[in-house]
């Protein structure tokens, strides 16, 4: 059960993708007063000036009585040369838009009681609208109406926010010091292994309910479950997001606990043991077990609070990572190429080639990662920083980057692996692990580069990949040691007739740390 929910979290852990609402700014006055609001609109189908001087001002038109899904019930003289507000609903952005360019109107603002999302449109009907298209919450209307009456005008524009932000530097910090210390962590546990220590009870911590992955056939069935997940996820994702959304809850206050612990063995903080009925219990962990469990409770209770949710969110998903990359072992670099390769291809095929094959043209990957009508529930499957550029200007939601736990764990597998060989071989200096974290530094800064300089989110495992995998190898070349490295270790194939990948009389640790 425990392996299933994990190749299950494994699975969507690739669906994020940075897709965001282009915001603008409803700038209303008398006169007098003046105040602004959030808007939503399409840049590439209707832009908008960039200042509030270049803005044109409209005489705003109270039409929230109707849908204008035709022009039954509409004054064209009330509305002639003018902005107005109808209500969402009942036909599609475009069929509004028409009709109200019919009536020439000069700007139209729909108004929505639902969560706002980039209007859009066919392809036939972008050419055919020529006249500014927003969404605005009905609320902000109802307030304005308040403050300003019946003599509103209205400005709407368009303020760029500047592509860097010190948020991305924040969000390479997590992910450098995530996958470091994770690395370093599988590290620590393999020294262990080899060295006999054991856990509570005298179970051995290769016990401990660790996944190891030590076959190519086990491998690429483990990927082909996560297309089928994924595919699952695409056609009901309105059941499923609550699920992984529950699943996320429980492993992440699991991992939590396992990285908490991990700190106080380390610090040395008493337990505190105590018995009832010849049954032990630590004070220490049912302490540190309700603090974790209260966090990932208040994370999914408040998910949906951008304002603050996100630290929790970040203080659980680096737990998650750090866990995820200290029990999943790789048991070598064969498989370490074809699982990472495997997830490199499908990381492009649901991205770049499923638009071909859906309705609406979006790949798969991207309509499960925005969710049903870009709104509702999120899958928690990313890193969010707030954009600190943004914060204090910003009306609609907060503007965050992002990344997705994928692109920490699954280098960060790799990252594991060489810090277990650098046990393995005795390497005092780490250099297999030093060399594969820089790899993953300077993918992570050519990921954010591409991205700045084209203004698209991007697939990071298309640079991470080969920028790890490549760096790995070289090393391993140069140093001579490609064999060991190729071959790594046997976990879990003992009771096999295939003979170990390592040779006997090898050095480094002794037969019995090769046990699980």
């Amino acid at each position: 059960m425990e392996r299933a929910v994990k190749i299950v979290l494994f699975s969507v852990i690739f669906l994020a993708s940075q897709i965001n609402c282009q915001e603008a700014i409803l700038h209303i006055s008398d006169g007098n007063t003046e105040k602004d609001y959030c808007i939503v609109h399409n840049h590439s189908w209707t832009p908008l000036s960039q200042t509030l001087d270049a803005a044109l001002l409209y005489p705003l038109v109270n039409l929230t009585s109707t849908l204008l899904c035709n022009t039954s019930g509409v004054n064209p003289d009330l509305v002639n040369g003018k902005a107005v507000v109808v209500m969402r609903g009942d036909c599609v952005f475009s069929q509004k838009a028409l009709v109200a360019q019919s009536l020439n109107v000069t700007a139209l603002l729909i108004a929505s009681n639902k969560p706002l999302i980039t209007p859009s449109a066919n392809d036939s009907q972008y050419a055919k609208v020529h006249i500014p298209l927003a969404l605005m919450r009905y609320r902000d209307f109802l307030e304005a109406q308040q403050v300003f009456g019946d003599g509103m005008q209205a400005k709407l524009y368009a303020p760029p926010y500047s592509k860097i932000d010190a948020s991305i530097a924040v969000m390479l910090l997590i992910a450098i010091f995530t996958i470091t210390l994770g690395g370093y962590w599988s590290g620590t546990c393999e020294r262990d292994r080899l060295n006999g220590v054991s856990g509570g009870g005298g179970e051995s911590k290769a016990d401990s309910g660790e996944l190891f992955l030590y076959s190519p056939l086990k491998v690429v069935f483990f990927v082909a479950l996560m297309c089928g997940m994924l595919v699952l996820m695409y056609f009901f994702y309105s059941v499923l997001v609550y699920v992984i959304i529950v699943i996320f809850c429980l492993a992440s206050a699991s991992a939590l606990f396992s990285c908490f612990d991990a700190v106080l063995d380390l610090i040395g903080c008493p337990t505190g043991s105590f018995s009832i009925r010849n049954h032990n219990f630590s004070v220490r962990s049912m302490i540190l077990a309700a603090v974790c469990i209260s966090i990932a409770v208040v994370w999914g209770v408040y998910r949906n609070e951008d304002r603050w949710i996100w630290i929790l969110q970040d203080l659980l998903g680096i737990a998650f990572c750090l866990n995820f990359m200290k029990t999943i072992s790789l048991s070598n670099f064969k498989i370490c190429v074809i699982l990472l390769s495997l997830l490199l291809l499908y990381d492009v095929f649901f991205v770049f080639i499923t638009p071909f094959f859906t309705k609406n043209g979006v790949s798969i990957m991207v309509q499960v990662a925005l969710g049903p009508d870009a709104s509702g529930e999120k899958l928690p499957v990313v890193m969010r920083v707030p954009r600190f550029s943004a914060w204090a200007q910003n009306l609609c939601v907060m503007q965050f980057s992002i990344l997705g736990y994928g692109d920490i764990i699954v280098p960060g597998l790799l990252v594991a692996y060489c810090s277990r060989f650098d046990v393995w071989i005795n390497s005092s200096r780490k250099v297999y692990f030093v060399s594969c974290c820089i790899a993953y530094l300077l993918g992570m800064i050519l990921t954010f580069a591409v991205m700045l300089l084209s203004g698209m989110g991007q697939p990071a495992l298309l640079y991470l990949v080969p920028f790890t995998l490549i760096t790995c190898a070289v090393v391993a070349a140069c140093r001579g040691e490609m064999r060991q490295f190729w071959a790594g270790t046997t976990y879990e194939v003992l009771d096999s007739s295939r003979e170990p990948l390592l040779p006997e009389g090898r050095t480094d640790c002794g037969i019995e740390g090769e046990r699980c």
